[in-house]
């Protein structure tokens, strides 16, 4: 433990002297901004997008230069370099690629500047699809961000393997009990195949709270993790308590994935993938991106036995489906000296060809309304027109500084069902550790 927190401390230091040496160019040019942005494995059309938008506003603006920064790092290890830059106006970027998910602590912080009274004078805004809009405003009901792109949920599942089952190729679920009837036909008839596939391992992370659990908790008659209109979490939680008996009820039946699968680290980064390619997996709780992985690696004719239908709530109940959405924004760091020249910066990114062009491309959904009709957009994708038509009910996690602890809290109690711990039990002791995290002052029974 020592030699870990030794090692530590090194690498912030280190990190702090490396993030002082990069940002002092663009801070002391007053006619310079810069751009830090994500740059990682499969986030390259990101560093595209981002060259295209620097040489047309340098363009349209003489005399102005865009300082690109690009952050080569892991996605978690990405957002807290990124806050360890935001910490100094010596090392902050003017302008930032940031996850949706982290505009309120950010706010918080002190770190992002509010947009409200530039986002009313650029007619632009206007074309934001409304829900996608909510995904950047913080708790003091001021928005921090421009969205790029989203994305939305859902079940895939394989119509090959359906119809050799005897299970309908238009498959529309309507309760939770016809998505376990659904794999257990599978199964009987095809033991081999992984009747629903869906992140439960340890791996995984924020996947297994946002995409598995919170995809089923949204559907309950609870419906939300954090009531805004109280400003209080809600554990103990009927919902939460019935997520976890889906869970518990599929993995005894041997439903999902194994339990080996479930606690192998390579297990989304490799097999998931190819094992749906290979026709080994029924069902898979996943979102609209998960072709675009699959186009990546080579796979370009998943559509022709891969689709995808709405996640339905618990019992069928209104409004019948649930999604969730996350998504990337643009950003002005507080400390920026250079806020007009950045706002400009982010107009000219968002144009709606650049949004067009980089959803296209990344396979992600446009936060332009007018972006996610257009014909480049619709056309990329065979479901994208499917995925987009599910904004119109999304839901965002709750973005509060509380949230990582209380996702991580989540992420253990799928691990406690994955290990046989009764789901009455696991639910109760996630509760209580909410009330602990929170505070019982901020919570409510639901």
């Amino acid at each position: 433990m020592h030699r870990r927190r030794a090692m530590s401390v090194l690498l912030t230091a280190t990190l702090g002297l490396s993030l002082a040496a990069c940002g002092g160019g663009a801070a002391d040019d007053p006619n310079t901004i810069s751009v830090a942005y994500h740059r990682y494995g499969n986030t390259l059309q990101v560093d595209q997008w981002m060259q295209r938008v620097k040489q047309q506003y340098e363009q349209a603006h003489p005399g102005k230069e865009v300082k690109l920064d690009p952050v080569v790092a892991p996605e978690g290890e990405y957002l807290s370099k990124l806050q360890l830059r935001l910490r100094s106006p010596s090392t902050a970027p003017d302008v930032l690629y940031e996850d949706s998910f982290n505009v309120n602590s950010d706010v918080e912080a002190g770190y992002l500047e509010p947009l409200d009274d530039r986002l009313a004078q650029w007619p632009d805004w206007d074309d934001y699809i409304d829900t996608t809009k909510q995904a950047d405003k913080a708790q003091d009901g001021k928005t921090y961000g421009v969205p790029l792109d989203t994305d939305t949920r859902g079940l895939w599942y394989n119509r090959e393997l359906f119809t050799q089952v005897g299970l309908p190729a238009d498959w529309k679920p309507r309760t939770w009990d016809d998505i376990l009837a659904a794999a257990r036909q599978v199964k009987r008839q095809r033991p081999d195949v992984i009747g629903i596939d869906l992140p439960l391992g340890k791996a995984e992370g924020e996947s297994v709270s946002m995409q598995t659990v919170e995809m089923l908790l949204y559907g309950t008659e609870t419906g939300t993790l954090y009531d805004e209109q109280q400003g209080k979490w809600v554990a103990p939680s009927k919902g939460f308590t019935d997520a976890m008996r889906f869970l518990s009820t599929a993995l005894a039946e041997g439903l999902t994935q194994s339990k080996a699968q479930i606690a192998d680290a390579q297990y989304d980064k490799v097999q998931r993938d190819e094992l749906a390619r290979q026709g080994k997996v029924a069902i898979r709780l996943d979102g609209s991106f998960a072709s675009g992985n699959w186009r990546d690696s080579g796979w370009h004719d998943w559509a022709n036995t891969m689709t995808a239908t709405p996640m339905p709530t618990q019992h069928g109940q209104a409004p019948g489906t649930v999604t969730l959405s996350g998504g990337w924004t643009l950003a002005i760091s507080s400390s920026s000296q250079k806020k007009d020249d950045a706002f400009e910066f982010i107009k000219q990114a968002m144009t709606k060809d650049n949004v067009v062009e980089y959803t296209a491309a990344s396979g992600n959904l446009p936060a332009r309304a007018d972006a996610a009709a257009d014909p480049r957009v619709l056309g990329a994708n065979p479901l994208n027109e499917f995925w987009i038509s599910l904004l119109e009910n999304t839901h965002y996690r709750p973005a509060l500084p509380e949230y990582p602890k209380v996702s991580e809290q989540i992420q253990r109690a799928v691990l406690d069902v994955v290990a046989g711990k009764p789901p009455e039990e696991v639910a109760d002791e996630w509760a209580q550790q909410v009330s602990r995290i929170v505070q019982p002052a901020n919570t409510r029974a639901g």
